[in-house]
């Protein structure tokens, strides 16, 4: 058995559904079910005795060791997490909250529970947590990927609570000897994203008529890799990684955020063209930047593609058509997700970044 916390959130769901896919072993899934923690996402395990649901909040030590001790896991998987860079930006403290505090209380369940495990089972026992490649910064157009000794630098609100955890994990393994396993992805994309990211944001939109926000000029680049490719990548470094060790994971797809929106108006337009016969480019509508945005993310994947034998199946074009095929057919599920509070959130922000756009235009034809 294994124990997962965030699995119902977009990579967390995706990771379950997958391993009870490709495993018999049983799953307990910790999520404290916020705004993007979504059950329908594991509707169909709703039956499988293999899924054990526990709502309960990670910062609550209490009920981690408590968990452990009842279930005896072989491994945490670790997603659960704050996510956005733009809520950590309008509310820092729950990704402190949750990132970091909550990463500590269930770093000291797992050093309390650890060592009263037998020789055997103490050495199977791993704790992967899974981070972010924001941890890195940001890179200049001409500079080599991050790598796995890549200097922090994290520019976000959430970035830095993401490193702080990472920083965590990695002493508890150096001080108290736990086996522990760190991954760093890049910009997964896939089923069951919430539509507040990029992809499934733009998809919604055009859907629904909306404008397509781009921060800035849209020249941002971000390396993108495909969910299914991520929860393969976790199984084989739980699996085959060594303990201390980091490893990151990446799908060799570096795109321009515009870049990545071009692509999706064309698809739709194949796929679902809008009743007026133009083209979804036409709502594409730009906004002011975000503070502080790193303008490129790109991972060098080469290490655990060495040492584990893992590499991406999916190419950008296999892996979005895939995920616009999805939504198509899961319209419904994105209405559920778009609750008031949701609703209210976007609409928050992207008047925000509108408002900046105005006025800097303004100023720039008085210039």
């Amino acid at each position: 058995m294994i124990l997962v916390t965030g699995g119902a959130g977009f990579i967390g769901s995706n990771f379950v559904l997958d391993w009870l896919a490709q495993s018999d072993e049983p799953v307990v899934n910790v999520d404290k079910l916020t705004y993007a923690g979504n059950p329908n996402n594991l509707a169909s395990l709703r039956d499988d005795t293999r899924h054990i649901f526990v709502h309960a909040d990670i910062c609550d030590s209490d009920k981690m060791q408590e968990l452990l001790s009842t279930y005896k896991p072989t491994a945490i998987v670790h997603f659960a997490a704050e996510s956005h860079v733009d809520r950590s930006i309008h509310g820092p403290a729950e990704f402190v909250r949750t990132n970091i505090n909550g990463t500590f209380s269930l770093l000291e369940a797992a050093r309390t529970y650890w060592p009263q495990l037998t020789s055997a089972e103490k050495e199977q026992f791993r704790f992967l947590h899974v981070s972010t490649d924001e941890v890195y910064g940001t890179l200049g157009p001409d500079d080599a990927p991050f790598s796995e000794t890549t200097a922090y630098a994290p520019n976000s609100p959430y970035s830095a609570s993401k490193a702080a955890s990472d920083h965590l994990v990695r002493s508890y393994h150096h001080t108290y000897g736990l086996p522990t396993l760190t991954t760093n992805c890049s910009n997964n994309y896939g089923p069951y994203h919430f539509p507040e990211k990029l992809i499934p944001l733009i998809i919604a939109n055009a859907l629904a008529g909306k404008p397509l926000p781009i921060y800035g000029d849209g020249q941002q680049i971000r390396d993108w890799l495909y969910v299914g490719d991520h929860c393969t990548a976790i199984r084989r470094v739980l699996q085959a990684g060594k303990p201390g060790e980091t490893y990151n994971i990446g799908g060799w797809n570096e795109k321009a955020n515009l870049d990545v929106v071009n692509t999706l108006c064309d698809m739709l337009d194949a796929l679902q063209p809008n009743g007026a016969g133009s083209s979804y480019r036409k709502q594409i509508t730009y906004v002011a930047d975000r503070p502080g945005h790193d303008r490129r993310y790109a991972i060098d994947a080469r290490k655990i593609e060495r040492e584990l034998g893992w590499k991406p199946a999916e190419t950008f074009d296999s892996g979005i058509r895939k995920t616009v095929q999805w939504y198509l057919e899961n319209q419904a599920w994105v209405r559920d997700v778009q609750s008031g509070d949701y609703m209210k959130w976007l609409e928050k922000n992207y008047q925000q970044r509108n408002a900046a756009s105005e006025l800097f235009n303004k100023v720039q034809e008085k210039i």
